[in-house]
C-alpha cells in the first residue's frame, strides 16, 4: 500500500511504479477525500503512460459511499474497492451506505474486499455478541467473542453484498489482527465457515525484524494449510525508507514455501571461523541485489529466469557441494585454503577463478548463463 497523499497524483504514481517493479501485483491507495477521489483517474493515467499495468485498489473508510457516488471516474479507474464494515456508518445508515458502495461495484463491475480489522470492529455487532455470550451456560472468553465478531462481521457483510447483487466470486474477505496466534485462529475458523476468497495479513505488524518474523510465521502456517488467496505484509518503514521491503518479504514468504517464484534464489553460508574474509558475503549481496535489479527486464526477456538457483559459498566444507546443487555456484577460499574459487555450472566444475577480479568475473558468468539458458534463442526454446 502507498503512503503518499493520493492528491499528489505524480508522487503516488511513482510510488505505485516502485512497488510494482519490486513485484507487487496489486497496489492499494488511500481514497479519503473528494480531492483524493478526483486524483485517482490521473494516477491511473500516469501509470498507463509509464506502461505500469498493476491494478489499483481504493481504500475507503467513513465516506466511501459518497466518494464512489460523486466521483464516477474514480470508481471506474480503480480495479477493486476495499470496504471496512466497521467504518461505513452506524445505525440505520450502515446498511444503506454499505449498499451504495456495493451498488457502485456492481455498476462498474469491480470486485470488493470486505476488510474487517479488530482495531475498528462494528461496535453494535460486538455489543450484540457480548449480550448473547452473557446468556450462555458456559460463556466464551472475551477473546473468543472478539474472534466471532470479526468472522461474523465479514460473513454477514459478504452475504449482504450478495443480496444486493454482487457476485460472490467478486468478494474477498479479510479479518486482520496484530497477533500471530490470533490471526491463525481467526482464519482457520473463517475458512471453515465460508467459500469466499481470503486475503491474509497481520495488521500493524510493526517495524523491521519484528514485523517481518511475525508476518512470516502467521502467513506461512495458514498458507501451508491451503488458506489464503492474496497476501500483504504490513511493515512500518523507517522514516524516509522505501515501501518496497514489505513486497520483498511477501514474495520471499511465498517463494520459501514453494508456492510462487519471483526472483532467482541465492544460497549463501552464514560464515564461521573458517571464513574470515568478507568476500563471499559481499559477493552474495551483490549477486542478490543484481538479480533483483535485473528482474523487471528479465521477466520479459528471459522466461522462467526466476527458477535460477545461485550459490555463493565461503569455504571448502560445504562450498563445492552446495555449488553443485545450484544451477551456478562459486566456492570462495576460506582461511588457510588455496586462493582459488571453483565455479560449478549445472553440477559440474567448469573453471577456477583466481586473482583480484573474482567478483567481476563471476558476475559476467552469471549473466552469460542467464542469456544462454533462458534466452529465447536457447536450446530450451528452439523447436
Amino acid at each position: 500500500m502507498t503512503n503518499t497523499d493520493t492528491v499528489d497524483a505524480v508522487a503516488t504514481a511513482i510510488q505505485v511504479k516502485e512497488l510494482a517493479l519490486a513485484g507487487s501485483e496489486l497496489v492499494r491507495i488511500t481514497v479519503n477525500t473528494p480531492e483524493a477521489a478526483a486524483a485517482v483517474p490521473y494516477v491511473r493515467e500516469q501509470l498507463d503512460r509509464m506502461g505500469v499495468v498493476v491494478p489499483l485498489i481504493g481504500d475507503f473508510h467513513y465516506n466511501g459511499h459518497r466518494l464512489l457516488t460523486d466521483h464516477p471516474a474514480c470508481a471506474q479507474a480503480l480495479s477493486k474497492y476495499r470496504i471496512n464494515p466497521g467504518n461505513v456508518g452506524k445505525g440505520d445508515k450502515r446498511d444503506r451506505q454499505f449498499g451504495q458502495m456495493i451498488e457502485a461495484a456492481i455498476r462498474w463491475n469491480k470486485p470488493v474486499r470486505i476488510g474487517v480489522n479488530w482495531g475498528s470492529l462494528d461496535q453494535e455487532l460486538l455489543a450484540r455478541l457480548m449480550d448473547e455470550n452473557s446468556q450462555r451456560l458456559m460463556p466464551w472468553t472475551s477473546r473468543q467473542v472478539m474472534y466471532e465478531a470479526l468472522i461474523t462481521s465479514a460473513i454477514e457483510s459478504a452475504r449482504l453484498a450478495e443480496s444486493i447483487g454482487l457476485d460472490g466470486n467478486q468478494i474477498i474477505l479479510s479479518c486482520k489482527v496484530s497477533g500471530v496466534q490470533d490471526l491463525i485462529s481467526v482464519y482457520r475458523e473463517l475458512s471453515l465457515r465460508c467459500d469466499y476468497a481470503l486475503h491474509l495479513g497481520l495488521t500493524e505488524a510493526g517495524m523491521g525484524t519484528k514485523g517481518t518474523v511475525g508476518s512470516a510465521v502467521a502467513l506461512s502456517v495458514l498458507l501451508q494449510e491451503g488458506i489464503g488467496d492474496t497476501i500483504r505484509v504490513s511493515l512500518t518503514p523507517q522514516p524516509g525508507e522505501s515501501r518496497n521491503q514489505e513486497v520483498v518479504v511477501a514474495s520471499e514468504i511465498l517463494q520459501a514455501l514453494g508456492l510462487r517464484l519471483f526472483v532467482p534464489s541465492v544460497t549463501a553460508c552464514p560464515g564461521c571461523g573458517r571464513t574470515t574474509s568478507t568476500t563471499f558475503q559481499e559477493l552474495a549481496k551483490q549477486i542478490d541485489d543484481y538479480l533483483r535489479e535485473k528482474m523487471p527486464v528479465w521477466r520479459t526477456s528471459y522466461p522462467r529466469v526466476e527458477t535460477l538457483k545461485v550459490a555463493v559459498m565461503g569455504c571448502i566444507v560445504n562450498g563445492p557441494g552446495e555449488s553443485k546443487h545450484a544451477d551456478i555456484g562459486i566456492s570462495l577460499p576460506g582461511t588457510g585454503e588455496a586462493p582459488a574459487a571453483p565455479v560449478f555450472i549445472d553440477g559440474e566444475k567448469v573453471m577456477t577463478l583466481r586473482g583480484d577480479n573474482i567478483v567481476g568475473e563471476f558476475h559476467q558468468i552469471v549473466e552469460n548463463y542467464v542469456h544462454k539458458r533462458f534466452g529465447t534463442n536457447s536450446p530450451a526454446f528452439l523447436p
